[in-house]
């Protein structure tokens, strides 16, 4: 091939990902946008898959927005939920694979930012945009026991993930957490309320403290951070139903790690009853895998047709 030839074959290549990289920056934006406009109004379940394949299943279902969960891909690596153990390159490119194999906005599970310092933090940030991500969260815990960044740098931090996005022209959603009831500060409600306030100041879009279970408190915290929303963790049944939580003011409802627990928990009880009693028993109430198989088969080809 001549010299001139292997340049239009290359020239050709650079315009097909050119026009790649534009379709996929228009497809982010829309998700975006629609990520945004769920939170304006009502309340909305995001579920958090850990791979590629509880991802689509959980849009098949019809949910709206999905989140990822630092913890639910840690435990399908063998690894514990904690950023020393899971590197940032992998949980971004577990971030970008989520993001690539659905059609609707997704927000990350950024645990605390992947840096010491707010520059750190920020460059994390910047990176994890760069996946296509409607939105993220970072956290106030340092990852040492019962320990909390002091709050003057925990809005720091906070700043720098909000001029990180905004340097991104991206749109994307700031989530700001407190972590002072998973730490189990000994006043984690008013703590929560303090830190939520002041983050809220520092350029959050939405605030989150994982751990409220009464009524009464979790009211108090979407009060303390209206008009902006509040996210709320359900990790377990805390005998309160969507409707109820939507009846005091929460925007949005995330599950954590909760369902690859559930996959866990099925999962162990199976192996155990295998292992001890060698028995089958566990593999009594399995999905049926024609149901799974075909769904996935007509997920593939509907993928793969043609776009118009």
């Amino acid at each position: 091939m001549t010299r001139s030839g292997t340049l239009v074959v290359d020239s050709s290549t650079a315009m097909a990902n050119s026009e790649l990289r534009s379709d996929l920056g228009a497809a982010f934006s829309a998700r975006r946008q629609a990520f945004r406009a769920l939170h304006e109004r009502g309340c909305f379940v995001i579920p958090n898959p850990w791979d590629a394949g509880s991802a689509r299943y959980l849009q098949h279902l019809g949910f709206a927005a999905l989140a990822t969960t630092s913890a639910g891909f840690a435990f399908s690596q063998g690894l514990p939920d904690s950023d020393a153990a899971v590197s940032r390159d992998r949980i971004l490119a577990n971030i970008a694979e989520i993001a690539a194999a659905v059609d609707v906005p997704v927000n990350a599970d950024f645990s605390s930012g992947y840096g010491l310092e707010p520059s750190d933090v920020a460059d994390s940030v910047a990176r994890c945009v760069a996946t296509g991500v409607a939105g993220l969260s970072v956290e106030d815990a340092t990852g040492e026991p019962a320990r909390l960044y002091e709050l003057p740098l925990a809005v720091e931090r906070v700043q720098a993930a909000r001029e990180a996005i905004d340097g991104s022209g991206g749109g994307v959603l700031l989530t700001a957490r407190a972590e002072s009831y998973h730490v189990g500060h000994p006043d984690a409600l008013r703590e929560s309320v303090r830190r939520l306030q002041a983050y809220a100041q520092a350029g959050a879009d939405v605030l989150f403290a994982p751990g409220p279970q009464k009524p009464e408190e979790i009211k108090a915290l979407v009060d303390a951070v209206h008009p902006k929303p509040f996210n709320l963790l359900v990790a377990r049944d805390i005998g309160l139903g969507v409707g109820d939580i939507a009846a005091l003011g929460v925007r949005r409802i995330s599950v954590g790690g909760a369902l690859a627990l559930a996959g866990w928990g099925a999962f162990t009880r199976a192996a155990q009853a295998l292992k001890s009693k060698g028995s089958f028993s566990g593999l009594s109430d399995l999905a049926p895998y024609p149901e799974i198989n075909d769904l996935f088969a007509a997920d593939l080809q509907a993928r793969q047709a043609p776009k118009i």
